[in-house]
């Protein structure tokens, strides 16, 4: 591990970025351009010691995990990412159909939109980076380990996925699914990541098999959604789904109408902030 070359390029990632690139408000007068470290550190999710230790090269040496939400966390482009893997004597993350790498432009539209729920999925499902919000309605998705950030596999495997849907709700949820799945294993025959999945999921869900015999067939598009949030209560919103097709990636975004019930109680939700209250899955 480079220690020094790490802590060199971590400094000069900091250095370029500026609190409106990554949906921070500025705040007070800086003495220095660029994030502060301790803002750093809140978008990677570390603390800011940990991260202060990387940047003055005493720090352990980061975990694949942490890498990546370093990545993240300062808008580095598919090469960046790798460079900044090399440094710290780690293989970076294999290139596949469907990347994990989420573009620099993708994740500052997700940071712009502060008020309304946002997250970047890939095609299978993988959650793939959220913002605050986001996290507020669902869970924070993204701390859990890679295999289980994907909607389709919490959803059938998790028993408490499904509390965050009505129960009346919850056999279209099943559906929508699977006849996603499907559309896109058909579509991808050679990849092996959504064969893997639904085979997991087959052996795994007898629910999963049924529908999958039914061969439904559909696509992530524009729908209405209920959550059932545990202090805000129903909110009914309106999702909307943008593709990003480099990856096969999907900006989901889950707005209200002002005016209605369940745009008062979005901007309650706003207010509730990160507070972690509710099962992680959507």
């Amino acid at each position: 591990m480079n220690r020094a070359e790490l802590a060199d390029f971590l400094r000069r990632g900091r250095a370029r970025l500026t609190p409106s690139d990554v949906g921070l408000t500025p705040g007070t007068r800086r003495r220095t351009p660029g994030l502060r470290r301790e803002e750093v550190a809140q978008l990677a999710g570390m603390s800011v010691d940990y991260y202060t230790r990387l940047e003055q090269s005493r720090g352990p040496r980061p975990s694949r995990q942490m890498l990546t939400a370093l990545a993240r966390a300062l808008r580095l482009t598919a090469v960046e990412s790798d460079h900044l893997f090399h440094l710290a004597d780690e293989e970076p993350p294999r290139r596949e159909t469907t990347s994990a790498h989420v573009r620099p432009g993708l994740l500052l539209i997700l940071d712009r939109l502060h008020d309304t729920p946002a997250q970047v999925v890939n095609d299978c499902g993988e959650v793939l980076a959220q913002n605050a919000m986001a996290r507020a309605l669902i869970g924070d998705v993204m701390s859990r380990p890679r295999r289980e950030r994907n909607l389709a596999r919490l959803y059938f495997l998790d028993p408490a996925a499904r509390s965050l849907f009505p129960q009346e709700d919850r056999a279209d949820h099943a559906r929508a699914h699977v006849a996603t799945l499907r559309a896109v294993a058909a579509a991808r025959p050679d990849d092996p990541e959504p064969a893997a999945l639904v085979a997991e999921l087959r052996s795994s869900s007898e629910e999963f098999a049924r529908l999958w015999e039914e061969h439904e067939v559909s696509q992530r598009n524009r729908a209405t959604k209920r959550f059932l949030h545990p202090v805000v209560g129903l909110l009914e919103l309106d999702c909307e789904v943008m593709v990003s097709h480099e990856h096969h990636h999907l900006l989901v975004v889950h707005s209200a109408r002002p005016g209605t019930e369940a745009y008062e109680r979005l901007q309650l939700l706003r207010v509730v902030g990160l507070q972690d209250m509710s099962p992680s899955t959507a």
